[in-house]
């Protein structure tokens, strides 16, 4: 049997060594096995050359800081492979995209690439939008010029050929893979398939995420194409292409927008209300009238006495009337919906806060020495000051200069085991899928004598900003118990539970802190759970 065709696989990556462990692996994991991988370190700030020098089984090179296209002009310039695929390191492949790709290539030596499906995910890898398949079986320059029918470059496999005669143009902050589609298939043939190849995962860093620009963007790399057109269908096709193009990204921003103002009820920035009323005046100008009636309704309402808005809401004449922080009565909460729905943050604070760090200062003796931390480290400093040695942070993302390890709780072998003192790991479990693999991360990397603090909500509604797709789980002090026995000796686990119905109804309503009655605060009633914590020594 012959050898399989070197498929070298390049991936850029630039300040995203939180993904590159998985986009890697995703390699590894394919059917197809003679593969190279190759990851250019662009110029990154963070720790992609740790990470990097971490995972067996690649080829590591550092350059400047020169941009994603020169990054993958030097991945071809060091490889060695037959055909080549472009993965981005924040992306990841599906196990048979290699040896699909490559049995086309391998059947239709004459094709420059080819091209298949893939996915949209979201940070944590949950499923996003969908975008409509196409399948282009000829024309494909024609199609191209009427947009992007590929949409992500890691569904993309090249013959090695394709790049003596072609680089990725270093000009270019974005859509250079559309460019680079556009100057092949002028002159060479190309192929394309329904198959899933590859997941694109959406996040806050993505270049997409900056409407205008990728707008200006495409539209710039189809001007480049104006002076090959050669005839009237490929005239036709431009034309088209632009008026897509446009429509595609007014049409996200308008979205993005109206979603801010009619269900947020929030006012966008400026700019991007200027810029929306510069691509689309009918859009802008309809954006504009809502946000006029939005304030005006605003300061009505604020103009009204509170004894009258709460008169006309009770007759139903107001649909939403919310009492100052510091002014609720027991007869406000006639109502079927809350007076905050951000945990009473808008009001002093939420209320099961105070069980939180009730129950941290009450074993603040034990967070000392190393201690780890999710998602930021207040509660370390706060509550271990001078007992602290060394302060860590698990997040998912690099998002300040306090995060040491990035990371899923569930699948984290880059954190030491035997390694903490004390883990701090509050309202954060019900986020996790896999939370069983988390508490089992927590009991490896625990020092033999070490302590895990953990908290989680009992009785509570459910985030409706940020983290509504990801509030996964309730638990009760019996289901903690169990799962903690799982891990950790009996004499070592102690759990407690904090709240009563009095506690659990003004926190379900939103009320502040300040708002309810301390004297009820501490009454504890095991069948109203509001905050469930957990002790478990190891």
């Amino acid at each position: 049997m012959s050898q399989q065709p070197l498929v070298s696989v390049i991936i850029p990556c630039y300040n995203h060594a939180r993904f590159l462990a998985e986009s890697v692996d995703s390699v590894k994991q394919q059917t197809y096995k003679n593969v190279e991988i190759i990851v250019v370190d662009d110029g990154s700030t963070d720790d992609t050359k740790v990470v990097s020098e971490s995972l067996p089984g690649i080829r590591y090179i550092y350059q400047a800081n020169q941009g994603l296209s020169a990054a993958r002009n030097t991945g071809f310039q060091n490889s060695q492979g037959d055909y080549l695929v472009f993965l981005d390191a924040d992306d990841y492949l599906y196990p048979d995209a290699l040896r699909i790709n490559a049995e086309y290539l391998q059947q239709n030596p004459a094709w420059a690439f080819v091209s298949g499906w893939h996915d949209k995910v979201d940070e944590w890898k949950y499923p996003v939008e969908k975008d409509e398949l196409s399948v282009i079986t000829s024309d494909h320059y024609i199609h191209l010029l009427q947009g992007n029918y590929i949409g992500m470059h890691a569904a993309v496999m090249y013959s090695r050929w394709v790049f003596d005669e072609y680089k990725f143009d270093t000009s270019l902050k974005a859509c250079e893979d559309y460019d680079l589609y556009l100057r092949i298939t002028r002159k060479h043939p190309v192929g394309c398939h329904d198959k899933n190849m590859a997941a694109y995962r959406i996040h806050g860093n993505n270049m997409s995420a900056s409407i205008p620009f990728m707008l200006k963007s495409a539209l710039h790399v189809l001007e480049s194409q104006k002076v090959y057109l050669k005839n009237q269908a490929e005239t036709q096709a431009w034309n088209n292409g632009r008026s897509i193009w446009t429509e595609y990204y007014t049409g996200k921003l308008r979205d993005i927008l109206y979603r801010q103002v009619y269900k947020a009820k929030q006012v966008p920035s400026r700019k991007d209300r200027s810029a929306l009323l510069r691509l689309k005046t009918s859009y802008g100008l309809r954006l504009e009238a809502k946000i006029l009636k939005l304030k005006l309704k605003n300061v009505l309402k604020r103009s009204l006495p509170q004894a009258v808005r709460k008169i006309l809401y009770k007759r139903g004449y107001m649909h939403q009337y919310i009492p100052p922080p510091g002014t609720i009565e027991w007869a406000d909460l006639e109502r079927t919906s809350p007076v905050s729905s951000d945990f009473g943050y808008d009001r002093g604070g939420p209320v099961d806060r105070y069980y939180i760090e009730k129950f941290l200062n009450n074993n603040s003796n034990l967070i000392k020495g190393r201690v780890l931390e999710i998602g930021d480290n207040a509660y370390t400093l706060r509550y271990g000051g001078s007992a602290i040695a060394q302060s860590d942070v698990l997040h998912v993302a690099q998002a300040n200069d306090t995060v040491t390890f990035v990371g899923d709780l569930s699948d984290a072998p880059q954190i030491p085991s035997d390694a903490f003192d004390c883990i701090i790991l509050t309202q954060t479990l019900h986020f996790i899928y896999d939370y069983k693999a988390a508490l089992k991360t927590c009991h490896r990397i625990l020092k033999k004598g070490g302590t895990l603090l953990l908290t989680i909500p009992g009785i509570s509604h459910i985030d409706k900003g940020e983290w509504k797709d990801y509030w996964l789980w309730s638990f009760t002090d019996t289901s903690m118990r169990r799962l903690m026995l799982e891990l950790f000796e009996e004499d070592g686990v102690h759990i407690q539970t904090y709240g009563n119905v009095y506690v659990a109804t003004a926190f379900l309503y939103g009320m502040g802190l300040p708002e309810v009655r301390a004297d009820f605060l501490d009454a504890h009633d095991p069948s109203y759970q509001v905050i469930i914590a957990v002790k478990a020594t190891k």
